[in-house]
Parts: C-alpha cells; sequence; structure tokens
C-alpha cells in the first residue's frame, strides 16, 4: 500500500514538473522567436497548452485564485501598490529623471489594454506556475519559486528582471496569503504603468523582454 501510494506522488510530481517545464518552454519561444508571426503562433500553443494541462487537473475555483476576494487582503495589495507606484515616481524624479509628457500621455492612453495584459500575466503567474510550484515545494518556498520564473521570463532586460523579481515576490505573497487573482491584476496593473511612465524607454525598451528588448 506504501509502495502503490509513493508511486503516486512519484506519477504526480513528475507531471506537474512537465507541465511547469513545457509551458515555461513555450513561453520562452514566444518571447524569443524573431518575428511577430512566429510569436503569436508560440503564445497561442502556449495558452492552449495551459487550458489543457488546467482541464486535465480540474482545480478548484479557490485552488484558481478566482473566488471573491478577501476584502483586507485587496486593501493591502491595492495601498501597497499605489505606495510602491507613488514612491517609485517620486524617486525617479529626485534622482535627476524627467517624465516626459508626451510618452505618459501615450501610455495613458494603453492603459486599459495593459490592465487586461497585466490581468493575464496573473493568471499565467499564480493560478498556473503558482500552484504548481506549491504542490512541488510548498507555499513558502512556491513564492520563490514562482517569483524567480516570472523574473526570468523578462530577461535580458537588467531593470524589468529585477522589477519582476521584487513584484513577484509581492504579488505571490499576497496570492499565499488571500488567494485572489484580481486584486493582483489591478496592482500589477499599477506597478507596471508606474514602471512605464516613470522609467525612460533607453533603459526599458518599451518594456520588452526576449528578442524584443534586443531588437529595440
Amino acid at each position: 500500500m506504501g509502495d502503490r501510494i509513493e508511486k503516486r506522488r512519484l506519477s504526480r510530481t513528475v507531471f506537474v514538473s512537465s507541465q511547469l517545464i513545457v509551458v515555461y518552454i513555450l513561453i520562452e519561444c514566444a518571447l524569443w522567436s524573431p518575428d511577430t508571426a512566429a510569436r503569436n503562433h508560440w503564445a497561442l500553443v502556449a495558452a492552449l497548452t495551459v487550458l489543457a494541462f488546467v482541464l486535465i487537473d480540474r482545480p478548484s475555483i479557490r485552488r484558481l485564485g478566482l473566488g471573491l476576494p478577501n476584502a483586507f487582503g485587496a486593501t493591502v495589495v491595492l495601498i501597497v501598490s499605489v505606495t510602491g507606484a507613488f514612491v517609485l515616481i517620486l524617486a525617479v524624479n529626485e534622482l535627476g529623471g524627467q517624465i516626459d509628457p508626451s510618452a505618459t500621455l501615450a501610455n495613458l492612453s494603453r492603459s486599459f489594454g495593459y490592465v487586461i495584459w497585466a490581468a493575464i500575466q496573473e493568471l499565467l503567474l499564480q493560478s498556473f506556475f503558482f500552484t504548481r510550484c506549491e504542490d512541488l515545494f510548498g507555499s513558502s518556498t512556491a513564492v520563490w519559486a514562482a517569483a524567480i520564473l516570472f523574473a526570468a521570463a523578462h530577461f535580458p532586460s537588467p531593470y524589468l528582471t529585477t522589477f519582476s523579481l521584487a513584484a513577484g515576490l509581492f504579488f505571490c505573497e499576497m496570492f499565499r496569503r488571500y488567494r485572489s487573482v484580481y486584486p493582483l491584476a489591478l496592482a500589477h496593473a499599477i506597478l507596471g504603468l508606474a514602471v512605464a511612465v516613470a522609467m525612460p524607454d533607453s533603459l526599458m525598451h518599451h518594456m520588452r523582454a526576449g528578442i524584443g528588448y534586443l531588437q529595440y
């Protein structure tokens, strides 16, 4: 009986690990493909693969973080994100950086689209990567594991990778505590727009990762 249980655990570990590896490779293919058509192709394959794995696992709504958010947790997430965005913009100004009004307006005009993209990233980070890292390593270690994977996906941009690691640790810890993607998606959008507004394109390369950063 014990051997059977151990085999099931090993089988589950291999399957979950395989999910992480396959999806991450597909995401990297999308990030490093040389042209838009190829990037879109790999992104679609990655999305369908994630959907297939989720349907196979059949997780609960709570596990995915799609239930109603905890009021206290949501408040904490939003206060921290707004404060972080304000401090970042203030720090850039204090260090002598100047915000270009035209660039700011352009970024704000695309803010709705970025909110959608932030929500997609949080769904992928939390509902897929964090939950599987949690299966493999436990919830505390999963915070670091998922955050490192999230940051590594933003390579080779040094600034975006650094910001993503710090933000990823915060997002994953808040998900571990309060288990809701919705406030994290909004927090992600707030912080991402703050970075886009405050940091010059000469450093951020339009906040691109992968080959897009090198082609800027």
